[in-house]
C-alpha cells in the first residue's frame, strides 16, 4: 500500500485520563435498547421498504421486546410520513413501546415532524447536527459559535413545539460525528440543549453519542464516553446513549466498552445492517450478553424465525458465519471438535450439569431455536469418529463401541472425500445400514434353534452361493455356537472381540440392536443387527461382521 501516509488519526482524546471502564470485565445489564432498523436499516437498502413491510418489520421488533423504536424521518420523505401516520391512526404501537423520530436542527424540519406524530402517546424527539472539526470546517464552514447556536436553537424550538401542543414529549440530542469532534466542545454543546431543556427524573432527557464513522479503536471511544458521562449536566435525569457504526469492523467492541464508560442506551439493527459497513448488530450485543449470564431483555429464542423473516423485508443475507443466527456458527467440521463437544454432552448429561460449559459451543443451540443432529455437528471429510457416532446416537439412537465407530468414521469419510460434499444425518445411516445392517455379500442364516446340551448346541440354516446348508454346532453360548457353526460351514477362523447390544427406544415394544466385532490376520470387523428379539439381533450382527470379514478376503 503506497498512499498510507497521507492518513491521520481523525479522533481526539478527552482532556483528561478518562480509564475507569478498564478496571470493569463485563456489562452486567441490560440498556435501554432502540432499534433503529426503520430508519438506518431502511435508508441504506437498495431498495427501501415499503409501507407495508416497514409495518411488518415494525410488528417483529415489537415481538424481540424493543420498548423504543426509531421509525424514520418523517419531514424527509411521503413514505416515512405516511409510515407513521399509518402506526398512529390504525392503533398498532403498543402502550409500552415508544416510538422515537429523526430530525434535524432546522425549523420547518422540525414544525413537519411534530404534525407527523400527533396523537401518538410515547414519543421521543430526536434532533441533530454535525459538530466534528471536519463538518465545521468543510460542510458548514462556521465556527464553534455558531454550530452550538444551532443546536441550542433546535432545542429551544422542540421545547417550545411541545409545549404549544400540550404534549410530554421526551427529547434526544445527537452530536453527530461525535467521535470527529473534540471532547470538550462535544460536552460543551450537550450541556447548552441540557439547560434549555431542564431534563427531570420523570422525563429524562437523552444525549446520543454517535460514532457516525467509527474512526478509533473502541478505547478510545470508550474514553470519550467515560468523558461525557462525568462532566455532563443533570447526569440523573439524562439516558447517556450510544450509535456506534462498524467502519473497522469493532462497532460491537466499542458498544460494550462504551457501556462499560457510563452509556444507558444502545441505538442498533438487526444484523448490524447500516450505511457503509453498517450499524453496531443488536443481536450479537445482546447474546453477547446472554452467554455470560445476563437477561439482555430482548427475546431471540426463534432466531431462525427472526432472521428469515429479516432477509424477507430487507432482501439482505445473513453470512452464515454471523454471530448466534448464521447457519454454521455451531457447526463442527473438524473431527477434534466434534470429539470434544460429544465428549462435553455425554458428560453435562451424566453430570446433570446446569452451567453451560461445553467445549466449542459459547451458548446451547437450542436456546436460540438450533437443533443438535442439523445445527452441531456437521460431517464431512474433515470429521472424526467422535462427530459420526454423535450424529448417529442423537439422531437415531445407534451408540456404536468405540472401535466400531473408528471403522464407521473412515467409511463415512471415504463417502464424503469421494462425493466432495456434507453427509446429512440421513446419509450417514445410510453408510451404516449398508455397511453393517444389510451385509449378506456371502451369506445370511435365515433359521436357527438353540437347545441345551453340554453347554448350548445351534441348529444354524445358512443360505450361501444359491444353496441352504444346516450346520449343528456347540458353544458356551449362544453367539458361540452360531460362530462355531460359521467358522466350521465356511473353514475359516477369527476371534471374537466385541459383543454389545441396547434397546433403540423404551417400552417392552423396543427393538434391540446388538454390535459385533471379529478379528482375522490383524484386522478388525464389524456388523450390526436390529431385531425385536435380542438373540436374533445379536447373531445378525455377527453375520455382518462375518460378511465384511470375506469380502475383505476375496
Amino acid at each position: 500500500m503506497q498512499n498510507f501516509k497521507k492518513y491521520t488519526p481523525q479522533f481526539i482524546l478527552p482532556p483528561e485520563r478518562c480509564m475507569d471502564w478498564a478496571d470493569k470485565s463485563m456489562v452486567n445489564s441490560a440498556p435501554v435498547w432502540c432499534s433503529v432498523d426503520l430508519r438506518d436499516g431502511n435508508q441504506s437498502l437498495v431498495e427501501p421498504m415499503s409501507l407495508q413491510t416497514k409495518i411488518e418489520f415494525f410488528k417483529l421488533l415489537v415481538e424481540i421486546g424493543f420498548k423504543e423504536i426509531e421509525v424514520g424521518f418523517p419531514a424527509a420523505s411521503e413514505t416515512e410520513y405516511a409510515f407513521l401516520r399509518r402506526l398512529i391512526e390504525d392503533d398498532l404501537i403498543p402502550d409500552d413501546v415508544t416510538i422515537q423520530v429523526l430530525t434535524q436542527a432546522r425549523e420547518h424540519i422540525i414544525k413537519k415532524t411534530f404534525e407527523a406524530v400527533k396523537g401518538a402517546k410515547n414519543v421521543i424527539v430526536h434532533v441533530y447536527n454535525s459538530t466534528s472539526v471536519a463538518q465545521r470546517e468543510q460542510v458548514f464552514k462556521k465556527d464553534r459559535e455558531a454550530i452550538k447556536r444551532i443546536a441550542v436553537e433546535g432545542a429551544q424550538l422542540l421545547k417550545k413545539l411541545t409545549e404549544e401542543a400540550g404534549e410530554n414529549y421526551r427529547f434526544e440530542y445527537s452530536p453527530e460525528s461525535f467521535t470527529g469532534t473534540e471532547p470538550d466542545y462535544a460536552l460543551e454543546v450537550c450541556n447548552a440543549v441540557l439547560d434549555i431543556w431542564q431534563p427531570t427524573e420523570d422525563r429524562k432527557a437523552i444525549i446520543n453519542l454517535p460514532a457516525t464513522v467509527e474512526n478509533a479503536m473502541p478505547h478510545v471511544y470508550a474514553q470519550q464516553v467515560e468523558y461525557i458521562h462525568k462532566h455532563l449536566k443533570y447526569r440523573g435525569q439524562t439516558v447517556i446513549s450510544l450509535h456506534p457504526h462498524n467502519d473497522r469492523g469493532c462497532g460491537v467492541a466499542a458498544a460494550e466498552m462504551g457501556l462499560l464508560a457510563g452509556a444507558d442506551r444502545i441505538e442498533g439493527t438487526l444484523f448490524g445492517n447500516g450505511e457503509r459497513t453498517g450499524n453496531v448488530d443488536v443481536i450479537t450485543l445482546a447474546m453477547n450478553m446472554y452467554s455470560q449470564g445476563v437477561d439482555p431483555k430482548l427475546n431471540f429464542q426463534n432466531m431462525p424465525y427472526i432472521t428469515s423473516l429479516y432477509k424477507s423485508y430487507t432482501g439482505m443475507p445473513v453470512s452464515p458465519r454471523q454471530p448466534y443466527a448464521g447457519e454454521l456458527v455451531f457447526a463442527a467440521f473438524s473431527g477434534s471438535h466434534q470429539d470434544a463437544i460429544a465428549k462435553g454432552m455425554a458428560f453435562r448429561e451424566q453430570t446433570k450439569r446446569e452451567v453451560w460449559d461445553v467445549p466449542y459451543l459459547p451458548i446451547d443451540p437450542k436456546d436460540v431455536g438450533r437443533e443438535y443432529e442439523s445445527d452441531v455437528i456437521r460431517i464431512n471429510s474433515q470429521s472424526g469418529k467422535g462427530g459420526v457416532g454423535y450424529v448417529m446416537q442423537t439422531a437415531f439412537g445407534i451408540n456404536m463401541p468405540r472401535r466400531m465407530k473408528e471403522d464407521m468414521g473412515y467409511k463415512v469419510k471415504h463417502v464424503s472425500d469421494e462425493g466432495h460434499r456434507e453427509l446429512k444425518p440421513v446419509d450417514i445411516y445410510d453408510v451404516f445400514e449398508k455397511n453393517y445392517l444389510e451385509n449378506h455379500t456371502a451369506f445370511e442364516i435365515t433359521d436357527c434353534h438353540f437347545k441345551q446340551v453340554d453347554g448350548i448346541e445351534a441348529t444354524v440354516t445358512v443360505a450361501h452361493g444359491g444353496q441352504n446348508s444346516v450346520v449343528i454346532s456347540k458353544g458356551n453360548g449362544r453367539l458361540d455356537a452360531v460362530s462355531n457353526a460359521l467358522k466350521a460351514l465356511f473353514g475359516i477362523e477369527y476371534s471374537l472381540i466385541s459383543y454389545e447390544q441396547h434397546a433403540l427406544s423404551d417400552g417392552s415394544a423396543s427393538k434391540a440392536i446388538s454390535y459385533v466385532g471379529v478379528e482375522a490376520n490383524g484386522s478388525a470387523f464389524f456388523g450390526a443387527g436390529i431385531d425385536d428379539d435380542i438373540i436374533k439381533s445379536s447373531y445378525k450382527a455377527l453375520v455382518s461382521a462375518v460378511n465384511n470379514m470375506l469380502k475383505s478376503m476375496a
